[in-house]
């Protein structure tokens, strides 16, 4: 295999953690039926396409904002592609995340009964 695409451990992995979810957790909130493998490659540091790292990035917010309560929802922080991919076209080593205070805030939740309808889950 060639090193050229595999770029080590994603900051999408801290995240994951940071928020306290699981890759199935991710795979359980995507409606684009994202895969077990894909998030596992993802975080691993495989280079994904660009259409694969949106989907990525769309799926932590809906396994996130799922989680949150409506006054939590006000002051999250959505994330793009360029702040959980060290490849991506922007990525700051710089970059501090904004909702480090909602970390612990999804502890024991799971996705929201009308965000699941809401994505037709």
């Amino acid at each position: 295999m060639s090193d050229d695409r595999d770029f080590g451990l994603q900051p999408l992995a801290k995240f994951i953690e940071g928020w306290g979810l699981s890759h199935h957790d991710l795979v359980e909130a995507s409606p684009e039926q994202l895969t077990h493998k894909q998030v596992q490659r993802a975080a691993q540091g495989r280079k994904l396409t660009l259409k694969m790292k949106q989907k990525v990035a769309r799926t932590l917010n809906f396994a996130v904002w799922g989680r949150l309560n409506d006054q939590e929802r006000e002051g999250y922080f959505e994330y793009f592609p360029k702040h959980l991919f060290s490849y991506n076209k922007g990525w700051s080593e710089d970059f501090e995340d904004p909702n480090v205070a909602l970390y612990n805030s999804l502890a024991g939740r799971t996705l929201r009964k009308d965000f699941r309808e809401e994505l037709g889950l």
